[in-house]
């Protein structure tokens, strides 16, 4: 795919009003106790950044808290709209500065491996604001290990794919197409690392990066199963349990 123009993101006013509370919340999170995890990218593909009329993925923020474990069971009582994301997650050992280039952000990253993250689009995703008010649907991720062969964000020779149910859903082994819907990955890196200088915070070292879905989000459902297998470095999956039986008195 062609390389995304990624220009200054928070001179849109949507996009600044959003980061401003969204970074308020990561703030009071912090302040209670929670750790950081990381960052997060959404609506990165071509159709998503027209159809949003924005210039480069949105960003949202990660806590240690939103972690479940590869084989995890999670209800989705009272969600609205549950979806699953199989992604590349970026481990960095180093911190990437604003205006960092190619080179340095690619010897920032120390491996990359399978994530999945399990989102509720409870409020409209065309309302730019209150979506990054929102932190991005977030609720959940599920971590593979990080393959250190892949420091520099190396994508040859990994292949993708993602099973419901036990059928497969998509397939993947071209580096082009595992960055179809996100953009190029250090390019992104870099975007992320503009952005949160833009509101005086910073990439740093011992982060981790969720690089944004593969594919179109799986919307789904209760008693499914989701495993996405980014070979050959790792296999995350995730359970969803059965809606409750509805008794009659």
């Amino acid at each position: 795919m062609a390389a995304i123009t990624m220009t200054a993101a928070w001179d849109d006013p949507r996009i600044s009003r959003g980061m401003v509370e969204q970074l308020r919340r990561r703030r009071e999170l912090l302040n209670s106790g929670h750790k950081p995890l990381g960052w997060k990218l959404a609506f990165g593909g071509p159709a998503a950044l027209e159809r949003l009329r924005i210039s480069a993925p949105l960003v949202g923020f990660l806590m240690k808290s939103a972690i479940v474990p590869s084989g995890a069971t999670l209800s989705l009582l009272d969600w609205e709209k549950p979806a699953a994301e199989p992604e590349i997650t970026v481990h960095l050992g180093r911190d990437v500065p604003a205006g960092a280039d190619r080179e340095t952000t690619k010897a920032a990253i120390t491996g990359l491996g399978p994530a999945i993250e399990v989102a509720d689009v409870d409020h409209p995703s065309d309302d730019v604001e209150g979506t990054l008010a929102r932190d991005i649907y977030q609720r959940h991720v599920i971590l593979g290990r990080s393959d250190p062969t892949r420091a520099g964000g190396i994508l040859d020779g990994l292949a993708a794919s993602v099973l419901r149910n036990a059928a497969e859903i998509a397939s993947i082994s071209d580096p082009l197409s595992l960055q179809y819907l996100t953009g190029d990955l250090i390019d992104i890196l870099r975007h992320i690392a503009n952005l949160l200088a833009a509101f005086g915070e910073t990439l740093q070292a011992g982060q981790i990066i969720i690089a944004g879905s593969l594919i179109p989000p799986i919307w789904v459902k209760p008693g499914e199963e989701i495993v996405f297998n980014l070979a050959p470095v790792d296999s995350v999956s995730v359970r969803f349990a059965p809606a409750p039986i509805q008794t009659s008195c």
